[in-house]
């Protein structure tokens, strides 16, 4: 529920389970399923993760999520954070979990700053191990309530100090509350951005049950140079599979093969500026620099589990 309201996430959460209430059930569709479920909650490409976790707890591990947070942070798409509240949360362990209430909790509480970070830095994961407290059983609370005390009181705007059980040991409550001096905070913009189209694109081909084509695509959004790049995105990044004809689909265990291949999907390169090397040579002749390539067009490679690993371009080398 990162970045996602709960109330939101919750009917989905509920539908999923009754559909898929072990990951075996889940791995035995194709990623397509779970990104149709995955709906409008947004971060589409978690589904695909979701999905690609799915089928490897039950190739590795039959079926059972493993219980051991490096068995976990192994998983496809499973990070650093997730590998840390699945251990803690779900099997009683002493991990340090950070997300951004928690991070904003010891911000204010320890040192004594309105807001964390952009970015999770190696000081704050220090000091979450060092406030961690000893016992697994006691840890494992203290993770859940350090996060609830952000998400519900130390909250981002308006917080509620007077609820705060530690309002008279915190740092930045003690120090007047000083305003926030880092980088600018500004918040996400939906209207008009890359990722919107993407949704609108993406809502098409849930809603579809056979391939759709191009043209149904195109009247989604009328601005074709972005609608083409939220276009190339999706497939780059494995929610859309391209096919013959111009249709496309939402992608099929077929189109997320075992083996890494590459799609006839074809990004647009601009070319590049004039060279050192180019400019030398119009000045003088008889220059000739080392030979290089010269990378015309990209394609995009694929992992096991459907996502995008690398883009590789096949080169054309010249004097």
């Amino acid at each position: 529920m990162q970045q996602t309201p709960v109330n939101r996430v919750l009917p989905v959460y509920e539908q999923w389970l009754a559909r898929w209430p072990r990951p075996a059930d889940l791995a035995k569709e194709a990623p397509g399923e779970a990104v149709r479920a995955w709906g409008r909650l947004g971060y589409p490409r978690r589904a695909l993760r979701l999905h690609g976790a799915a089928v490897a707890i039950t190739e590795r591990h039959n079926g059972d999520v493993p219980t051991e947070h490096a068995q976990l942070l192994a998983l496809p798409g499973i990070g650093e954070y997730t590998a840390a509240a699945v251990a803690s949360f779900a099997y009683g362990q002493r991990h340090a979990v950070l997300d951004t209430n928690v991070r904003r909790v010891f911000a204010r509480a320890v040192t004594g700053v309105q807001y964390p970070p952009n970015a999770t830095t190696a000081a704050e994961r220090k000091l979450a191990r060092a406030l961690l407290p000893e016992d697994e059983s006691t840890a494992s609370r203290w993770a859940a309530a350090s996060m609830e005390l952000g998400a519900l009181v130390c909250t981002a705007k308006n917080e509620t100090c007077h609820r705060c059980p530690i309002a008279g040991q915190c740092a930045w409550r003690l120090a007047g509350k000083p305003e926030h001096d880092g980088p600018p905070r500004r918040g996400q913009t939906y209207a008009g951005t890359d990722r919107q189209v993407r949704g609108r694109l993406l809502a098409v081909l849930r809603e579809a049950v056979t391939p759709v084509p191009q043209s149904a695509l195109d009247r989604v959004w009328d601005e074709p140079v972005q609608r083409a790049r939220a276009l190339d995105g999706l497939v780059a990044d494995g929610l859309v599979e391209p096919l013959p004809g111009g249709l496309y689909r939402l992608p099929t265990a077929e189109s997320t093969d075992r083996r890494p291949f590459f799609t006839a999907h074809r990004l647009p390169i601009h070319s590049p500026r004039p060279s050192k090397h180019s400019l030398a040579r119009d000045k003088n002749p008889q220059f000739h620099p080392i030979r290089r390539p010269v990378l015309p067009r990209s394609y995009i490679r694929y992992t096991t589990d459907g996502q995008p690993s690398v883009r590789r371009r096949l080169p054309r080398t010249t004097p």
